[in-house]
């Protein structure tokens, strides 16, 4: 299964042509796209018009849902925060933070366009969707 990120989403529904939104387009023909809580807040919130909010919708109740968010991964993420300090590295949104916390504890890719993940598979062993 694969989690694509809010960052990724928001390019394809603007229609840039990336490596990722190309990858995103492949794995929603073949339903190995999920989504959860947090992404779907973050995507949603972006949206001016009512119209593209409703399509954006349509598309995120066809896939596999979960929630990011408990008190396990609550504590896992704050963890991964704190590992990656000590290292000298910081990541700008606990929302990357979480979502990448969740993808290494649950064992999916994630499919990204943020930097900030970068370091996480870096340091903290994500995996990342390239191909």
């Amino acid at each position: 299964m694969i989690i694509a990120d809010t960052s990724v989403w928001i390019d394809y529904v603007r229609g840039v042509e990336s490596l990722q939104t190309d990858l995103l387009d492949y794995e929603l023909l073949h339903e190995r796209i999920a989504t959860g809580d947090i992404i779907i807040v973050e995507f949603f919130q972006g949206f001016r018009e009512d119209g593209d909010l409703k399509a954006a919708k349509a598309i995120m109740e066809k896939l596999e849902y979960y929630d990011f968010l408990g008190k396990e991964m609550a504590i896992k993420s704050a963890e991964n925060y704190r590992k990656l300090r000590k290292l000298g590295v910081t990541v700008r949104k606990t929302i990357d933070v979480i979502i990448g916390s969740f993808c290494i504890e649950h064992g999916f890719d994630l499919l990204h366009n943020d930097h900030d993940f970068d370091l996480m598979e870096e340091y903290l062993g994500l995996r990342v969707r390239r191909g």
